[in-house]
Formats: structure tokens, sequence, C-alpha cells
């Protein structure tokens, strides 16, 4: 087997504010991109280096997904995530879960135990259980800052896709929804093919922003049929976003790591931080 040159691509979501410490932003997708580089520059798997960057970023408290969650009009979280492989396809993903600390790890092992693909509320609790999932306090997961700005609507989102040594492609999103959503409101994050998809042959993408209009047009399988026929990631990202602001009626963004290594991204938001990292970009490039 022919060993690839790895790549990274992290996003913090479209909906990021660009008027709050930009910095902070910028801090916490570099910490992202740090720990998923740390598994493929020792040889690990794609999916392991999703993982991990995707964790860091719900650990983080400006990211909305995992602690940094927004809030529904009950003053609650609900958490949706998902993870995807490239090679076999095979995926896991959670909706409306409000007990685990990090969606994109309790999505993993769905996806690992390899019998079912998406599990929503209580059930996905359950699972969690079955599967080992440590549980914790939902008002654990609530801060301040998400309390102050419950009025306020905001879309945002994390994500990571990576290639490794293997040529293995893989791509994960997570998503505390929309500020004010209503309970059991579920997005484009955990639905394969709309927030996430991942094919070897082809590339992987993590999508962000408007749930609803990334799920009109299916837009994280839709990049990539855009990517087969351009053959060029920068210009199918772009294409892509046209599409999801034209024909989905909304906003938002995506990355896309194709199957030679080459990263992309684009949004249709003022501000979507992104960090990225290959041996090519031995210190790590974030652009905003």
């Amino acid at each position: 087997m022919t060993s690839r040159v790895p790549a990274l691509i992290v996003h913090g979501g479209a909906g990021a504010d660009p008027t709050e410490d930009v910095d902070e932003l910028r801090l916490g997708v570099r910490g992202a991109v740090e720990a998923g580089w740390q598994v493929l520059e020792r040889g690990g798997r794609a999916l392991d280096a999703v993982e991990a960057a995707v964790r860091v970023l719900e650990d983080h408290p400006r990211f909305n997904a995992g602690r940094g969650s927004v809030l529904t009009t009950a003053g609650t979280v609900e958490m949706d995530a998902s993870i995807m492989e490239g090679d076999t396809l095979n995926n896991g993903a959670v909706a409306c879960v409000s007990q685990v600390r990090n969606p994109i790890s309790l999505a993993r092992r769905i996806l690992d135990d390899g019998r079912h693909s998406l599990f929503v509320g209580a059930g996905a609790i359950d699972r969690a259980r079955a599967l080992g999932v440590p549980l914790c306090d939902p008002a654990e997961l609530v801060t301040e800052r998400q309390r102050r700005r419950l009025g306020a609507v905001q879309a945002g989102t994390v994500g990571a896709v990576a290639l490794d040594r293997f040529g293995t492609i893989a791509a994960g999103t997570s998503t505390g929804g929309r500020a004010g959503q209503p309970p059991g409101r579920v997005g484009d994050t955990p639905l394969i093919g709309c927030g996430t998809y991942a094919e070897s042959a082809l590339g992987g993408v993590s999508c962000t922003g408007d749930g609803e209009a990334t799920i009109r047009v299916a837009l994280a399988r839709r990049a990539l049929e855009i990517l087969k026929s351009v053959e060029d990631p920068a210009h199918a990202a772009a294409i892509a976003v046209d599409v999801l602001v034209e024909e989905g009626r909304g906003q938002g963004g995506l990355i896309l790591v194709d199957w030679k290594g080459r990263m992309a991204w684009a949004h249709s938001t003022p501000f979507m931080p992104v960090g990225m990292r290959s041996p090519a970009r031995a210190g790590g490039v974030l652009t905003f």
C-alpha cells in the first residue's frame, strides 16, 4: 500500500462572532488542530484524528458544541454529532443528547459498534450507557454566557476532516444547534450526507451554518459530487456554498479534504475560523 501524505482541517463554525475575542477562537482552533495532528503524525487513523480534534472544541466554552452549546427555549442543551469513515462508509450519529460531554465520542462508539447509525434523545443516552460512554449532569454543559445569549438566534457548529497515511478519509461534526430552538429540533449535523460525509475515493466534508438550508441540498454529499466534476477543492467548496445560498436559501460554510490531501473551505457568513495542518504546513495555518 502506498503511503499518503496526511492532512487535517478544522472549523469552529460559520456562526462564530468576529466581534468577541478572535484570539480566543484562534487558540481554540489551533488546539484542535494540534490534537488531531498528533494522531496523524504518529501514524494514527483519520477517525481518531477527527474525534480528537472535535473533542477539543466540544470542551471549549466559546464554541457551539459540547460545553459551549447554545440553549433551547427551555434553557436546556440538546447536542447533535456525527462521524463517518470513508473506506467502508460506516457512520455513527446522535441527536438531542444532553448528558454527554463529548457527543462526537458517543457517535464514534456507535460507528465502531457497527449495528446502527443514529440514536436520539433518551435512546442515545441508553446507548451511551451500553457502550460505556460516561454521562454527566446536564447542568455542567450550560454556561453563563449562553444563558445571557438565549434570545439571540445563532447558527454554529464545529467539525474536522482528516486524511491519514493509509489513504482513509474521515469527517466529523458536532453542534449545540441554534440558540432558542424548540426542544426536539434537529438540524443537519447528525444527518449523514447533509452535515457530514466521507468517501475515501473522493474526499470528506464537514458543514456549518443554517441546518435547514443544508438539509435541503444535502450539502456535504453535494459538495463531493461537485468536487468529482470540477476536480479542484477550492472551486468545489465555493460552488457548494453558492448552492447552499441559492438553492438551500440559507447561509453557512464547509471544510473539505480531497483524496490527494488538498484542503479547502468556503463560507457565506462574515466569519468562520479555520485551522489546517499537513507536512507542507508544518507550523499549521489559520485563516479567518
